[in-house]
């Protein structure tokens, strides 16, 4: 048969080829010809080599790569995947083949080569292996033990629980199974959405993969083969969600230099840690030296301010399982293609490491499966809040929590939200559960359930966060005019984050005043100069965020009660009803026109590049969004920071496991990762509007319809 390419009305490509490992080759080399671009930018990052063409932006991400070693941590997988599993291995460079055979053609229609002089490197059978790592490095957030570190030394232990919330930089999502017993047609439906930071390119890239063992559509990730996330097989289909799970630590190390040589205090005494310098080369300035340090722990990411001190200094290592075990689970993604029931899905994620997720999963035989996926390493419970002291053994790791938690389906509903569910032994912080109760509430009162309904799940805007601030809000009299009338039209407000809603703005700019004030209290102010950690740690250290993302807790605790809430609610209510009364006559009136999609790229508009968009007199800020952080439709701004959404569902899906063609999906922006292409952002409207595109899985209709790329 060899290897044939069809595309949808949607340019989504649909590739059949003789076997699996010729699937794989043509995978790579049609992710080269779509995502050309993007795939060099991961490689580069993931090598920590991007800011040689990208400059200086670019610069502390990969100091960051080095010093972690993402690209020595791949290669270090790959070798045991090679040793262990040859079939898996064979199958990863058989994707490489395709993408170093493609990559000319994809960096030959792509202009951003062009704009930054970058010509089309060539793939190692680890790189896509890097690339998954440097994707989900920080999925587990461990730069919030820093916060939590600051918090207990800065206000006094427990303090920190009062934050407790979805930190800056963590990545949610949204799942649910509806189980055939609440369906029109009998069959069960698997729907949801990941909330990642939204890039253009999309991470996520719609595709249809089949070869005489297997046929699946779902959304691979540019870099890696297979599906590894989200998937329908025709017979199951499987989604994830990010656990909130807590598997790497960081260790405070004492280290010294002896004889030209660097030393780690461990629990056995000083032992030697490796150490040698790279060089990250910076387009339009100055290299950058790097010494990159590793101890029995991990490698180094930062060092302690101040810690320095007659010849010994302390610095923060990292702990995380592909590192300290040389395997990241890529064993279940061919697994997961070839799975034909639930537990066949279910024994593929056994062997996965990271990131650690939560997953849904039902097949057409009725199995249904909720349960975690990954590696979480048993310790000390304190490991889990905050940097451990490396010299004490008492915080070693000691193996892999096993076998992970599965839980039941029961009434027939699931959901996953990050918040603390299954996953909760082993995690520190969990998202509010204002969206997994949303969800539940919106399933349960409705129904019977079809796949094109569960638009109206994706897209509620109820924002249930918003009640502490107005139970504190109606309780204020004595005020002036204008915040007296703000505070009846916002008490009014049916708590709807709805694009056109000038309510919802006028709560939105309600809410961005009390942020501003709790993070200028006295109480607070210990906590507004954090340490000067790497500038790529610094999110997860700004007060300002994080009582954005933890506001309902603040004022509702009864920790802090220096603070006095009605006052400051009070106060913050007269500034913006002063604020909304001298707004400039071009100022935003509704919630969308402030709260506006504000994609990553590498190369931005302005940095040399074809610009922020397909037409070069629009750019970014891009268009109205509604929905915020704790909705269902989970469009994150950063409270009191901006209202520009930089991080929201990076894909939308409904999987209809027992009628795959009624299946739906839609990512941010196209197919393509090409600017200018038909199919660049030719979904972003419809998945502005919250609206899907369908699943297309007849071979002969693509034939007929339409031909190859």
């Amino acid at each position: 048969m060899g290897i044939e390419v069809y595309r949808d009305s949607w340019g989504i490509p649909h590739i059949r080829a003789a076997d699996h490992r010729e699937l794989a080759y043509a995978q790579g080399q049609n992710a080269a010809f779509d995502r050309g671009w993007q795939l060099e930018v991961e490689r580069h990052r993931a090598a920590g080599s991007s800011a040689a063409f990208l400059g200086e932006a670019a610069r502390d991400w990969d100091v960051f790569a080095r010093r972690v070693r993402l690209d020595d941590t791949a290669r270090r997988c790959f070798r045991r995947l090679a040793e262990e599993d040859r079939e898996t291995a064979g199958w990863v460079s058989s994707y490489v083949d395709g993408v170093n055979a493609g990559l000319a053609e994809g960096a030959a229609r792509a202009p951003e080569f062009a704009a930054t002089r970058l010509a089309p490197g060539r793939w190692s059978p680890w790189t896509p292996l890097a690339v998954w790592l440097s994707t989900h490095i920080l999925f587990a957030g461990f730069p919030a033990k820093l916060w939590r570190r600051m918090v207990d030394a800065r206000l006094g232990a427990g303090a920190v629980e009062v934050f407790a919330t979805d930190g800056p930089g963590t990545a949610g999502s949204n799942g649910w199974l509806v189980a055939g017993e609440r369906t029109a047609d009998g069959g069960t439906l698997i729907a949801g959405d990941p909330h990642r930071f939204i890039e253009n390119p999309g991470v996520y890239q719609q595709i249809h993969l089949a070869c005489p063992e297997y046929d699946v559509v779902g959304f691979a990730v540019p870099g890696v083969p297979g599906l590894p996330h989200f998937g329908h097989t025709g017979g199951v289909a499987w989604a994830i969600t990010n656990a909130m799970a807590d598997y790497q630590d960081l260790f405070v190390e004492r280290l010294r230099r002896r004889a030209g040589r660097i030393e780690a205090l461990g629990p056995d005494g000083w032992q030697p840690a490796t150490g040698h310098t790279e060089t990250v080369e910076v387009a339009g300035a100055a290299a950058h030296e790097v010494e990159v340090v590793e101890t029995g722990r991990g490698p180094v990411v930062a060092e302690v301010p101040g810690s320095a001190a007659d010849g010994e200094w302390e610095a923060l290592s990292l702990a995380y399982p592909p590192r300290v075990y040389g395997e990241l689970g890529f064993p279940a993604l061919p697994a997961l293609l070839r799975a034909r029931a639930v537990a066949d899905v279910d024994a593929a994620l056994d062997g996965w490491v990271e990131p650690v997720n939560v997953v849904l999963a039902a097949d057409t035989a009725g199995g249904l499966l909720h349960r975690v996926a990954g590696t979480v390493p048993v310790r000390d419970e304190a490991n889990l809040r905050g940097p451990v002291p490396a010299w004490e053994a008492a915080y070693a790791w000691r193996g892999r929590h096993a076998p992970m938690p599965s839980v039941p389906v029961t009434g027939g509903i699931a959901v996953m939200a990050n918040e603390r569910g299954p996953a909760a032994p082993f995690g520190a912080e969990f998202a509010p559960p204002y969206r997994a109760e949303r969800i539940r509430e919106l399933l349960s009162c409705g129904g019977p359930w079809r796949a094109g309904d569960m638009a109206a799940v994706h897209t509620d805007t109820l924002n249930a966060s918003a009640r502490p601030l107005l139970d504190l809000l109606a309780g204020l009299d004595g005020l002036g005019p204008a915040a007296a009338e703000l505070r009846d039209r916002v008490l009014r407000w049916d708590l709807r984050m709805a694009a056109d809603s000038a309510d919802a703005l006028a709560y939105a700019r309600l809410r961005s005043a009390v942020v501003r004030a709790l993070a200028a209290h006295p109480a607070l102010a210990p906590l507004a100069d954090p340490p000067p950690y790497p500038a790529l740690l610094q999110p997860w250290l700004c007060l300002d965020t994080r009582i954005g993302f933890a506001l309902g807790s603040l004022l509702t605790t009864g920790r802090l009660p220096e603070i006095d809430r009605p006052a400051l609610v009070r106060a913050a209510a007269e500034e913006t009803a002063a604020q909304l009364a001298a707004a400039a006559p071009d100022a935003p009136v509704t919630w969308g026109e402030a709260h506006r999609l504000a994609p990553w790229q590498a190369l931005p508009a302005g940095a040399g590049g074809p610009g922020g968009s397909d037409d070069p007199g629009e750019p970014w800020p891009g268009p109205g969004l509604a929905g915020d952080h704790d909705c269902v439709l989970a469009t994150a701004g950063v409270p009191g920071v901006t209202d520009l959404c930089a991080r929201g569902p990076a894909a939308r899906y409904v999987w209809d496991v027992a009628r795959r063609e009624e299946s739906r999906w839609v990512v941010p922006f196209g197919a393509c990762g090409v600017p200018g292409a038909p199919h660049h952002r030719d979904q972003l409207t419809l998945w502005q509007r919250g609206e899907l595109i369908p699943v297309v899985t007849d071979w002969q209709a693509l034939k007929e319809s339409h031909g190859d790329r």
